[in-house]
């Protein structure tokens, strides 16, 4: 099941984003790098921030565990909405007004699901009833299963920028979905 995140569920978010986002990360990136942008980004704190932030909007998909109590939270999604501050992803998405795709994250047992599928779905259905005319994400150049499941959703290569883990920065792709 896909739904909006709420207040309550920022445990729940910071616990996926702390197992999931080092499976983005590039093999070379220093695991204190990823440690710290964990720490400062997908903290508890973090997430209470963002969801109480009226420019974002988050998404949680949670299953029915094997143990039949409550629900897992398998994966999430989050959109910021607004232009892009990064001079490098406002020259590469053309198609305004926009929002950002910040975050998708599956856990790894979630694989292949279409979990992934329907969290971006949900995350561009919010972008679009909030005017956006596209929406754009980074994702790593090397992250070769995230470039080919962003190409399936239709979001089409249009540029590139850096982003920093640690004292180092990445290599991303601009990939940007036109909503007309």
């Amino acid at each position: 099941m896909i739904r909006p995140a709420t207040p309550d569920d920022a445990a729940r978010l910071a616990a996926v984003a702390a197992e999931t986002f080092p499976l983005a990360c590039p093999p070379d990136t220093l695991p204190e790098s990823i440690a710290a942008f964990i720490a400062a980004n997908l903290s508890v704190d973090s997430f209470t921030g963002y969801l109480a932030d009226p420019q974002r909007a988050l998404f949680i998909a949670e299953v029915d565990p094997s143990s039949g109590s409550g629900t897992e939270a398998a994966g999430y999604t989050m959109v910021v909405f607004g232009e892009p501050a990064d001079p490098d992803v406002a020259a590469a998405v053309t198609v305004r007004p926009t929002a950002e795709l910040s975050r998708v994250y599956v856990r790894e047992g979630f694989h292949g699901g279409g979990l992934a599928g329907q969290l971006v779905a949900a995350s561009v259905e919010a972008a679009r009833g909030r005017g956006a005319a596209s929406v754009w994400l980074g994702v790593n150049q090397q992250n070769a299963r995230a470039n080919r499941f962003y190409e399936k959703q239709g979001f089409a290569l249009a540029g590139t920028k850096r982003f920093l883990v640690g004292a180092r920065y990445e290599n991303d792709f601009v990939r940007v979905l036109p909503l007309a």
